[in-house]
């Protein structure tokens, strides 16, 4: 069985035999939460490749120290996968940042597409960004993932398509039902550094939309004969495409 991960500011200079401290919200949920006691083994992860194996050496209310037994540092997955998600309604924006932090994604990019039934403006905006945050943090460590996610500001069309035509080594998808090409088919050369896959909203992509990310390099395709909703089609394409990569092949 896994161990439970916990998220920590830094492991800079953390070797075997030190002791690491947890302080604050994170102790408090291990300890008073999750129950957690002297001498259970836990994973410690910087988010940033680093992570340490250990016992729990002291517990207190909001703090626990672990003696660090194990190390490792690992390089970032490659390719990369960004997801360019189109705001979804109520809580399938949520849904969507879950299951692409589990599937792996290292950025996810929330969309201000011109269907978008959700609205991100001033304090809704920023109480949105934090809970896709912080829903990706939980599902990072639920997935033990030693990288964790960017999740990026709210960006808007031109700014999307910007990352496109600036993203070197990359591939770009854009999902839509009219399709002319399958995902499938779509090339993955052995040289590509990332994976971009850009997921309109409920009400579709508009035309200037498409036709914009085409002229920065975008392809479009379509999954298949279902129309998924847009909280599920970016894991279903980012699926297809990392089994075609070294990441899963």
């Amino acid at each position: 069985m896994s161990l439970p991960v916990h998220l920590v500011p830094s492991l800079d200079g953390v070797a075997l035999g030190d002791s690491v401290t947890v302080e604050g919200d994170e102790a408090h949920h291990a300890v008073a939460v999750r129950r957690l006691r002297v001498g259970e083994s836990v994973t410690l992860t910087d988010g940033a490749g680093a992570a340490v194996t250990g016992e729990v050496a002291g517990t207190g209310k909001r703090v626990f120290t672990v003696t660090v037994t194990v190390r490792t540092d690992d390089p970032e997955p490659a390719p990369r996968v960004t997801v360019v998600q189109a705001l979804p309604k109520g809580e399938r924006g949520e849904l969507a940042v879950e299951v692409l932090t589990e599937i792996g994604a290292a950025r996810i990019v929330p969309w201000a597409a011109s269907r978008s039934v959700a609205i991100w403006k001033g304090e809704r905006a920023e109480k949105s960004l934090a809970k896709w945050r912080s829903t990706a943090r939980e599902a990072a460590k639920q997935a033990r993932r030693a990288h964790f996610p960017e999740v990026s500001p709210m960006a808007s069309t031109a700014e999307v398509a910007a990352l496109v035509a600036g993203a070197a080594g990359s591939v770009t998808v854009v999902l839509h039902e009219e399709g002319a090409q399958r995902l499938g088919d779509v090339a993955l050369p052995a040289t590509t550094q990332e994976i971009i896959v850009v997921v309109g909203p409920e009400g579709g992509l508009a035309p200037d939309e498409i036709a914009t990310f085409e002229q920065a390099g975008a392809i479009t395709v379509r999954l298949g004969a279902e129309v998924l909703r847009t909280s599920t089609a970016g894991v279903a394409a980012v699926s297809a495409l990392l089994s075609r990569t070294p990441r899963w092949s």
